[in-house]
């Protein structure tokens, strides 16, 4: 993996008249989820598609030097289920270099408010068009749970389809404006994947917090067409349904964190210590915690400095 240098961070004229304008960054401050215009080719979308078929015929790039505690890969033997497979942008080389188009990143840096923009994870996803399957049904959630050992609160997510992305399809669906309510409590499970937690228990917490805010539950279903990205902040509570098509729906969840991000020390009630998969991959700073700035699997998106 080689770092960008500083000078390649520039945009064409055309690709900055597709920058979120002021009413676009007040609409994610106060909504909490952003539709983008399109930002990515017909081709480079294709290229994601083929490049993504290679990869779960066995391609890669690279793999990573350990395997995490927590990784999600799907891998053949695991059958028709909804495909996830992390650092996708470190394993594959074509994919990774579409997911570091300049404009994402500077999109990203918008509605953030952030002068830089790095990778934090990326994660292919393929959704069976098998209606039953519930490993298609993603439960209420919101990213910054699973990120307590990262200091800031400007992380955000793109979703990126390969395809025009419905509702029928198992499409992202926001909570309208939940990323500004207040927690009824901040327990141990709150820093446990969903994938690890009973889906009512989450249903039944998206609900009582918003009884805590006094506010309705309003669910939005992303109408995504190709080439455009769905963006969200980290405290965003969302989910996605089953996919009823007669295709599948594929995509990457592409986390982003500020340039301010750093690591920090979390721990549970009982001392336990909370880890990232990040933690047992990435070089150390001179304090000796994981740096969330390194390059080798976090590389910079998007630098106005």
């Amino acid at each position: 993996m080689t770092v960008q240098d500083s000078a390649l961070f520039t945009l064409t004229e055309e690709e900055r008249a597709l920058l979120p304008t002021d009413e676009d960054v007040a609409f994610y401050a106060e909504h909490g989820w952003y539709l983008s215009r399109k930002i990515f080719t017909d081709e480079e979308i294709d290229l994601l598609e083929s490049a993504s078929e290679r990869f779960y015929a066995g391609h890669r790039d690279r793999t990573l030097p350990v395997r995490p505690p927590k990784l999600a890969y799907w891998e053949p033997e695991k059958g028709n289920v909804q495909r996830h497979n992390d650092y996708i942008h470190y394993e594959d080389d074509t994919i990774g270099g579409i997911l570091r188009k300049p404009l994402l990143g500077a999109v990203a840096a918008r509605l953030a408010q952030a002068e830089e923009i790095r990778v934090f994870q990326s994660t292919l996803i393929y959704k069976p068009p098998v209606a039953g399957e519930q490993s298609n049904i993603v439960p209420w959630h919101f990213d910054r749970h699973y990120w307590s050992t990262s200091t800031s609160e400007r992380m955000l997510t793109a979703f990126i389809p390969f395809h025009d992305c419905g509702e029928e399809m198992g499409t992202i669906t926001m909570v309208d404006g939940s990323h500004n309510w207040r927690e009824t409590a901040v327990n141990d499970a709150t820093s446990l994947h969903f994938a690890e937690r009973d889906r009512s228990e989450l249903d039944v917490m998206l609900e009582e917090n918003a009884r805590y805010n006094g506010v309705e539950v309003r669910k939005i279903p992303v109408e995504i067409p190709k080439g455009h990205v769905s963006f969200h902040h980290c405290r965003t509570y969302h989910g996605s349904g089953a996919n009823v098509s007669d295709r599948p729906r594929r995509a990457i969840s592409f986390h982003l964190q500020d340039g301010e991000n750093r690591y920090r020390d979390f721990r549970r009630s009982d001392g336990t210590q909370v880890s990232y998969n990040h933690d047992v991959l990435v070089r150390k700073t001179a304090e000796g915690t994981p740096d969330y700035s390194d390059p080798e699997f976090l590389p910079v998106l998007w630098s106005s400095r």
